[in-house]
C-alpha cells in the first residue's frame, strides 16, 4: 500500500515505515514526504489514534516536516549501521535520542459518557507522533529485534524490514520477485541463446 508521496507502508514498526519513506523506483530515489501534505497524509495512514485523540489532531507544519526528515534520516542511518554491523553515527543517535524526549505525552482517565482512556501531549499531534516513533525507535535499535532488521537484497532498493520468517530477504513479495526473474535474465544471458 502506497499513500500520498508514494511512500510504501509494508506493516513494519512505525520507524521502519518513517525510514522507508525515502524509497526508490526503478533504482531512482524518492522521498515520500516532501510536503506536509505527504507527512499529513502519511501520519494519518501510520498513527491513527495512536498518540493524541482527535482534537488534539493538527496539520503538520514545515517544522514538523523538517523534524520527520530530520529523524527518518538518523533511523536510517542507525539502521544502516546495525545491518552492516557497524556502530552507529553519534550524531544520529542525538537526534534519535532528543526527537524522542522533544514532547511530554501522557493518557488520562475521562469519565464521560463512559470510563475511557484519551491520549494526551503538550505539542502538535506531529511532534507527538515524530517522538513516540523516535521512542519505538530506541526501543528497536537497543533491543533484541534489532539481530532481525534487515536491509532488502532487491537490487535496487533501499527499504528496510524486520526478518519475521526464517527465509525473508526482501521486503516485500515484489521485490522478491523482481530480485528472481534478475537472476534469471542474468543467467540465461551468460548460457547464451538456446537453438
Amino acid at each position: 500500500m502506497d499513500v500520498a508521496g508514494g511512500a510504501p507502508l509494508l506493516g513494519e514498526p512505525l520507524p521502519i515505515e518513517l525510514a522507508n519513506t525515502a524509497y526508490a523506483v526503478r533504482g531512482q530515489p524518492r522521498d515520500g514526504l516532501q510536503t506536509t501534505a505527504h507527512l499529513a497524509a502519511w501520519l494519518g495512514e501510520v498513527a491513527s489514534g495512536e498518540v493524541a485523540s482527535s482534537e488534539m489532531r493538527t496539520t503538520p507544519t514545515t517544522a514538523d516536516l523538517a523534524t520527520a526528515r530530520r529523524l527518518r534520516d538518523a533511523i536510517r542511518t542507525i539502521a544502516a549501521a546495525i545491518v552492516r554491523g557497524d556502530q552507529p553515527d553519534d550524531a544520529a543517535v542525538a537526534i534519535l535520542n532528543l526527537c524522542a524526549v522533544s514532547t511530554r505525552q501522557w493518557r488520562e482517565l475521562q469519565l464521560r459518557p463512559d470510563l475511557h482512556v484519551v491520549p494526551r501531549t503538550d505539542g502538535t499531534h506531529s511532534a507527538a507522533v515524530l517522538s513516540r516513533i523516535a521512542t519505538d525507535a530506541i526501543e528497536l535499535f537497543g533491543g533484541p529485534l534489532r539481530t532481525e532488521l534487515r536491509a532488502c537484497a532487491g537490487p535496487g532498493c533501499v527499504l528496510f524490514f524486520l526478518k519475521d520468517r526464517p527465509r525473508r530477504e526482501w521486503c516485500s513479495p515484489g521485490c522478491g520477485n523482481r530480485a528472481r526473474a534478475a537472476r534469471h535474465y542474468a543467467r540465461a544471458r551468460e548460457s547464451g541463446p538456446t537453438s
